[in-house]
């Protein structure tokens, strides 16, 4: 998870950028903050969807063959 200051650091850059305007430093900035949240953002995402097991009303595991192998890689194995 990015730190809050990070992401109170995003916010302030977006906020001026839609203001006054970002000198060339504060824009590399932005970009490398935001880069360094999606990544974030996509390795939580990825793990949450790696850890779900679907179940069908009958009770039966339906997860999708491509989740189970992402969990286990030597699933099919």
């Amino acid at each position: 998870m990015l730190s809050p200051d990070k992401i109170q650091r995003i916010n302030e850059l977006s906020k001026k950028s839609k203001t006054v305007g970002l000198t060339l430093e504060e824009a590399k900035e932005q970009t490398q903050l935001r880069k360094e949240y999606l990544e974030t953002f996509r390795t939580s995402m990825r793990e949450t969807i790696e850890n779900v097991k679907v179940i069908d009303p009958e009770g039966n595991d339906v997860t999708p063959e491509k989740v189970k192998e992402a969990r286990n890689p030597k699933y099919l194995q």
